[in-house]
């Protein structure tokens, strides 16, 4: 596996964790009134990146850099 292969892999599971666990933390603590804000902002940034790395493994994107690897391979 390449080291670009396996840094997308490793961020991407980063972000899902990450994701997952302030969505934990919020179900189980409330958040303080002053930090509504800042935590919307955080939480809709960490959804973005989420959404970003989903839509990569499991969208089109995914597929586009398969094809192209395979088509490397084979110019090779």
């Amino acid at each position: 596996m390449k080291t670009k292969d396996l840094l997308m892999y490793v961020l991407g599971g980063l972000i899902t964790l990450g994701f997952f666990a302030l969505l934990a933390l919020l179900i189980f603590n409330p958040a303080p009134i002053e930090n509504k804000d800042l935590l919307n902002i955080t939480i809709g940034s960490l959804l973005t990146a989420f959404a970003t790395v989903v839509s990569y493994f499991y969208g089109s994107s995914k597929g586009s850099a398969d094809k192209n690897e395979l088509l490397n391979k084979k110019q090779e």
